[in-house]
C-alpha cells in the first residue's frame, strides 16, 4: 500500500501531516506539488475522491485567489481547476492519498482518519500542541 502526500515544505500543516504520517511507521511518497504539480486528470481525480467540491480544494487564503477574481460566485469549478493548475500555489495541502482514499489534511490531524497503522509513540506540533500521548493514543481537544 503507497501512502502520497502532496506536500509543500514552507507549510507548517503539511510540515505536521507528514511528521505524523512517518509517526505511524510510513514513509510516504512525497510529491512537491510547487516543483512537480499535478496534471489535469490527476488533480479533477483528487478532488473527486477527496469528497470535498472544487472550490474547497482551492487556497483561499492566497493573494492570487483574489487577484484572478476567483472569489466570485460565478466562478466555475473548470475555472478553478484552470487556475490551479496556471498557479499550484493555489492547491490548498496537504493532500494525502492513502489506499485511494484522499483527504485534504487541515488540521494535520485528519490523516490519523486514513493511516492504516497506528502512531508509535507520542506526536506534538510544530507549536507545542500535544496530539499523540506517549502511548501513540490522540489526546482529546475541547
Amino acid at each position: 500500500m503507497t501512502t502520497t502526500i502532496y506536500h509543500n515544505p514552507d507549510c507548517g500543516t503539511s510540515r505536521n501531516t507528514l511528521a505524523l504520517i512517518r509517526n505511524a511507521g510510513i514513509e510516504p511518497l512525497i510529491i512537491e506539488y510547487l516543483k512537480t504539480p499535478p496534471d489535469r486528470a490527476t488533480l479533477v481525480d483528487l478532488i473527486a475522491r477527496s469528497g470535498l467540491a472544487v472550490r474547497d480544494v482551492v487556497r483561499q487564503k492566497e493573494p492570487a485567489y483574489t487577484a484572478l477574481q476567483l472569489d466570485l460566485p460565478a466562478t466555475s469549478d473548470d475555472q478553478l481547476i484552470d487556475a490551479m493548475l496556471a498557479h499550484p500555489i493555489l492547491i490548498n495541502r496537504p493532500l494525502v492519498v492513502v489506499d485511494g482514499q484522499v483527504r485534504l489534511c487541515r488540521p494535520s490531524e485528519v490523516v490519523l482518519d486514513i493511516l492504516p497503522q497506528p502512531q508509535q509513540g507520542a506526536f506534538s506540533k510544530e507549536d507545542g500542541e500535544r496530539v499523540i500521548d506517549q502511548h501513540g493514543q490522540r489526546v482529546p481537544h475541547g
